[in-house]
């Protein structure tokens, strides 16, 4: 009975063994139209990858993004756009498609098939990323495109020329072994 008493005990340490979380993390995105541009940045990425199950799962505030050109910008970003009092986060789970070993220094470049849900609209999208370990350090990073149209976001004709249908997105993340 005691064994099986420490067994379940430990059950969890050897489970959560290949998670690993964000310590740090920021998402870019840039809008080149062709009367503005516009790019914001947040720090605020959270989010875990289960190695063992091949699992993700990411999310950021929407109202955390700064850098906008002016206050005026942000405001209509938060408001007008991605309504952000609605809609106030964003995220990406889903599953990891290629084998991942983080045991050695390397990078490898990996496939995450999941659900994209911004502005309350999901769409599965298989995303190109690569992790890379050096010195024990994880890193991971991505660059996509996010159409306005796939999420339901809304340019008014007025704004048609500062907004770019398609929009840049970047993600970098640190990530550390879950304790």
């Amino acid at each position: 009975m005691k064994t099986l008493l420490t067994i379940l005990l430990l059950l969890p340490l050897f489970l959560n063994a290949q998670v690993y979380e964000v310590s740090s993390g920021s998402i870019r995105f840039h809008s080149e139209a062709p009367k503005e541009l516009i790019s914001a940045t947040s720090e605020r990425l959270r989010g875990v990858i289960d190695i063992k199950n091949k699992t993700f799962a990411f999310r950021i505030g929407i109202g955390t993004f700064m850098g906008f050109n002016s206050p005026l910008q942000r405001e209509h970003f938060n408001e007008n756009y991605m309504e952000s009092s609605i809609f106030p986060e964003a995220s990406f789970s889903g599953k990891i498609i290629e084998d991942v070993d983080l045991s050695r220094d390397g990078e490898v470049t990996v496939r995450a098939k999941g659900k994209l849900r911004i502005h309350g609209q999901e769409q599965e999208r298989i995303i190109k990323s690569v992790i890379s370990v050096k010195d024990g350090k994880v890193a991971l990073r991505s660059d996509f495109i996010v159409s306005l149209a796939d999420h339901d976001i809304k340019i008014p004709r007025i704004v048609y020329e500062k907004l770019a249908p398609q929009i840049e997105v970047s993600v970098n993340a640190a990530l550390i072994r879950r304790k």
